[in-house]
């Protein structure tokens, strides 16, 4: 089985393919969301606490929280379900997902650092690799930065990227998610006398 683990203070992962069913043993049984002691994957996790957060058969079937199975199952799924999109108004459909308790049919789990522990694990928890992109809606950029409202320019905290075709280097960054301009503000004013223009023409008439 393999073991995908993320560490989100620094940004790295680390896969481990362990076939030892003493210690996938550990794993059976085991919700979504449980914590697990990181020792039982091996002396260098000594003091590590992790969290299952989800995982995959071998059929590549998603785990899926709140279905408390061990094994796959068929559920209807409508609008605003994970593992789901659907492309009518109003479609659901009956689709099969794999319930949030650990097995011995996955192929894969996925585990997140909560608590580090003494020592180092290389490619882990050894080096930081910084987000490759930054935040692009207002409020997450507020946020990230901690910004004062209506004070603060966001448009120059957004991240932007470096990229180099030959000599020339561009700097490229995303387009700002519900910023409030002028524009908008303007366009807000003439919709709202549109409107009520509108009304009082079909008033009268």
């Amino acid at each position: 089985m393999k073991y995908n683990i993320a560490n989100p203070a620094t940004g790295q992962q680390k896969v481990l393919e362990i076939d030892d069913d003493k210690i996938n043993r550990h794993f059976s049984d085991r919700r979504m969301g449980s914590d697990v002691d990181g020792e039982i994957l091996g002396e260098e996790f000594k003091g590590y606490t992790l969290r299952i957060t989800g995982g995959n058969d071998k059929q590549g079937f998603t785990m899926k929280q709140g279905i408390l199975v061990n094994g796959r199952v068929k559920i209807l799924m409508r609008k605003r379900t994970t593992l789901y999109r659907p492309r009518r108004t109003g479609e659901r459909k009956r689709k099969s997902v794999r319930g949030c308790i650990c097995g011995p049919d996955l192929a894969i789990i996925a585990l997140k650092v909560l608590v580090k522990g003494e020592k180092d694990v290389t490619g882990l928890t050894d080096a930081e690799r910084p987000r490759r992109l930054g935040p692009k809606r207002v409020a997450n950029i507020v946020q990230a930065f901690a910004l004062r409202k209506g004070k603060d320019d966001v448009r120059k905290y957004v991240v932007r990227r470096e990229i180099k075709r030959g000599d020339k280097t561009y700097y490229k960054s995303p387009s700002i998610q519900r910023l409030v301009t002028e524009k908008r503000l303007r366009r807000k004013v003439v919709n709202k006398r549109d409107k009520k223009a509108n009304w009082n023409k079909s008033k009268t008439a």
